[in-house]
């Protein structure tokens, strides 16, 4: 029997990942209790959940890809596949409490700022309620995106995106075309080879692609995590340090990526022998211009006789085939009974933000057509009052671990609701003035970033050539910026105003 959802509540979070269940928990541990989790899956885990495809696993070091307060000494790998994060979310949500606050299979599909009430009127699949807050906690990999492929609509063979992927379908002996080499490509691409007849791997551009260090930890360091928890955050903090490391080429002097790019062709030569495919794998931009990419097994399965690399354009679906243009004008057309897209997510442009409406009705995507997206600190947006979007614009990271970046945005939306209290203040929003001048500080710091200079074209980059995705600098420093809300930045409404009496703080 579903409950029905509340009439009103004071906080709903929508996305039941990393995000969301941080927020929910550190709501608890503020005696903030009146909130509602709805999640739009059947489970809890947000892109852990969905994301199931063939050998799906994390680049970011287990100990690192996990809650600083709820730390897993059960980790069995090294780089944790997503059957071992998902178990890991179910058991956070499970051993806090959180299961009663959590609305699976609803859906939020609008949000409007009620300025009279001073609330949110947010719609569900479930049903309509009301919140003083909403927190969008929905991440920036939860909306998968596929090319709008000329003819795709007529292909009579079976289509799925890697997000989505189909595991009741049959890939033995068919004709499969891959559309996309990124993260999640170069992961399930080994297990396509090994089971289709055909594998035609359709490239726009060579990824940087490192090898893996990965190892299978052993029950005598799962027993010693168990037993001295000072040893696993010993780990932890190693791993952090390193990893920051990495941004001192990415940021500082890129001069020193020169050589993770020969240790990159090193593992491109080692394992490609044909010198022909290797010239269609050698990438022609800056190490981490794109996301650098972890593998052991990707080039040897593009090495295997049933593969093909295709690196001419795309131009055409016909029903069972795609169709190809070379430099000089010679179409191919390749035989396919099944295309996979491992095309990515939209990151710069969510469609979550055409759900949400602000106080003057526009959505949150019309607000940022013009300039891209922008927020202040990643998560509070002006002319939405009481809007807190985790993981949001320039929140991601080239180099570390985004829990990092969750739990320093929960803290500091912790600490803003303190103050609001303390004050007598129902709602806040950024001034323009604050989340415009941080914004423009952030894109002074990318200009000189391997991300916007590397010589590539990245989803890091929106439609107009804007880093709206990327953190520019090291994560201790954004963790030190949130470490306290400053309401200067904000515009807020006295509980005992009108709605129209909104005042700098």
């Amino acid at each position: 029997m579903t409950t029905a959802l509340p009439e009103h509540i004071e906080t709903v979070i929508v996305g039941s990942g990393f995000a969301g269940l941080c927020t929910a928990i550190k709501l608890d541990e503020a005696g903030r209790h009146d909130y509602l989790v709805v999640e739009r899956d059947s489970e809890v885990g947000g892109t852990w959940h969905a994301n199931s495809y063939p050998d799906c696993a994390c680049d970011v070091p287990s100990h690192l890809y996990s809650f600083s307060f709820a730390p897993n000494p059960d980790w069995r790998h090294a780089f944790s596949r997503q059957p071992q994060i998902l178990d890991y979310l179910r058991r956070v949500a499970r051993d806090h409490g959180l299961t009663p606050k959590i609305r699976l299979n609803t859906a939020m599909t609008g949000a409007a700022w009620d300025e009279i009430e001073r609330r949110w009127v947010i719609e569900t699949s479930a049903g309509t309620m009301t919140a003083d807050r909403l927190v969008l906690a929905t991440g920036g990999l939860s909306e998968p995106s596929v090319p709008d492929l000329p003819g795709l609509a007529r292909f009579t063979g079976t289509t799925f995106h890697s997000a989505t992927w189909d595991h009741d379908h049959d890939l033995a002996g068919e004709r499969v075309a891959v559309i996309g080499t990124g993260a999640s490509a170069i992961q399930f691409v080994p297990h396509v080879q090994r089971h289709a007849g055909r594998l035609s791997v359709f490239q726009r551009t060579a990824p940087w692609v490192l090898p893996r260090r990965d190892r299978e930890y052993r029950a005598i360091e799962r027993r010693l995590n168990r037993l001295v928890p000072g040893l696993q955050r010993a780990i932890r903090a190693r791993m952090y340090a390193l990893r920051e490391m990495w941004l001192i080429g990415f940021v500082v002097s890129p001069s020193l990526l020169k050589l993770g790019e020969r240790v990159a062709l090193r593992h491109l030569a080692k394992q490609v022998p044909d010198p022909q495919l290797r010239a269609k794998l050698t990438p022609n931009f800056r190490l981490g211009c794109k996301r650098v990419l972890l593998s052991n097994d990707y080039y040897p399965a593009l090495s295997q006789p049933n593969v093909e690399v295709v690196t001419d354009r795309l131009v055409e679906v016909r029903s069972r085939a795609i169709v190809t243009e070379s430099a000089d004008g010679t179409r191919s057309e390749h035989p396919v009974d099944t295309i996979i897209f491992g095309t990515g997510f939209h990151v710069t442009d969510p469609p979550s933000a055409s759900r949400v409406r602000g106080r003057d009705g526009r959505t949150l995507a019309e607000h940022w057509a013009e300039g891209g997206m922008s927020a202040l600190h990643g998560m509070a947006i002006a002319g939405f009052p009481n809007l807190f979007m985790l993981v949001g614009p320039n929140t991601g990271l080239g180099h570390n671990s985004i829990v990092l970046m969750i739990e320093a945005q929960v803290r500091y939306l912790l600490d803003l609701l303190s103050q609001l209290d303390a004050n007598g203040l129902a709602a806040a929003e950024p001034t323009v003035a604050a989340q415009t001048g941080y914004n423009d500080r952030l894109q002074r710091k990318l200009e000189r970033t391997v991300w916007n200079a590397g010589g590539c074209q990245s989803w890091y980059l929106d439609a107009n050539g804007r880093n709206t995705t990327l953190w520019p600098t090291f994560t201790f420093e954004f963790m030190r910026q949130l470490r306290h809300a400053d309401l200067a930045d904000y515009e807020v409404q006295p509980a005992t105003t009108t709605p129209r009496e909104r005042i700098p703080a």
